[in-house]
């Protein structure tokens, strides 16, 4: 099921709710086909195809995850810069690009962003 998002901010609260839904498609859904996620190791997944494989792996492990506290968007025209706290201290970065349709979807993720980590 795709999901729309009609804000910047609007991302990261349908990703949390498809994540702890199992709903992969919808995931999937709120990334631009060729967006890039880096995942725990640091590598770089490139399209939907990389992105649906690193969630299905995430979702199958079952766990749950609990919302972060989100920072206010910059937003430049059709870019946003999104990010949020999570729970054990990380910060999460993440670019958005308004579709023509006027939603938004992540082109790029970066889920842990440490303090004093090069990235």
């Amino acid at each position: 099921m795709t999901q729309r998002a009609d804000t910047p901010q609007d991302i990261a609260r349908l990703f949390l709710q498809c994540l702890n839904e199992g709903n992969l498609d919808g995931l999937v859904s709120l990334y631009e086909s060729d967006a890039v996620l880096v995942d725990p190791t640091g590598a770089f997944l490139t399209g939907h195809e990389q992105i649906r494989d690193f969630y299905r792996g995430l979702i199958a492990q079952g766990q749950t995850f609990e919302p972060g506290i989100q920072s206010i968007p910059l937003v430049h025209g059709d870019l946003a810069l999104t990010s949020s706290k999570i729970s054990n201290g990380d910060i999460t970065a993440e670019v958005a690009r308004r579709q023509a349709d006027g939603s938004w979807r992540w082109v790029l993720d970066q889920p842990s962003v440490k303090a004093g980590r090069a990235i």
